[in-house]
């Protein structure tokens, strides 16, 4: 259960960032705002503000939603099963958040561990490489260099 107050947030997202993240929703495929992004950085919680995922780490799948190898860090994130829609998938949520992100599938590059984070753009926030430390994520920049 989140932490944040569901109608603060209903007044700082927008409506598919809210369904996304508060509501498990989805967002349309190659109709959102980062399954082609290609700018390096970090991608945020865009709730809590929690660092999710590397452009480093950021593949395309073909899928339609931005695609990640691994998150910046595991203890980031919580995974669950998911058995909506007559399939068994593993939700991926954000730790402090608790945003529904999306899932994890088995069927990523081998080369680098075969796991493919698929991740609603709605549920994420960009944050450009240049901006890393005016923003709080300094920590980050030795990372992504």
């Amino acid at each position: 259960m989140s932490r944040y107050d569901k109608e603060k947030l209903k007044k700082e997202l927008t409506p598919i960032q809210y369904e996304v993240t508060q509501e498990n929703g989805t967002e349309r495929p190659f109709n959102n705002e980062f399954w082609n992004h290609k700018e390096k950085g970090i991608y945020v919680d865009i709730v809590s503000g929690e660092p999710l995922f590397t452009s480093l780490d950021k593949f395309d799948s073909g899928c339609g939603w931005p695609s990640f190898t691994k998150p910046v860090t595991r203890k980031n994130i919580t995974e669950k099963a998911d058995f909506t829609h007559n399939m068994h998938r593993i939700e991926v949520r954000s730790k402090e958040g608790d945003s529904h992100l999306g899932h994890v599938f088995n069927d990523g590059p081998l080369e680098e561990g075969g796991l493919r984070y698929c991740i609603n753009s709605a549920a994420l926030r960009f944050i450009p490489y240049d901006n890393l430390k005016e923003e709080g994520y300094g920590e980050y920049i030795e990372v992504l260099r």
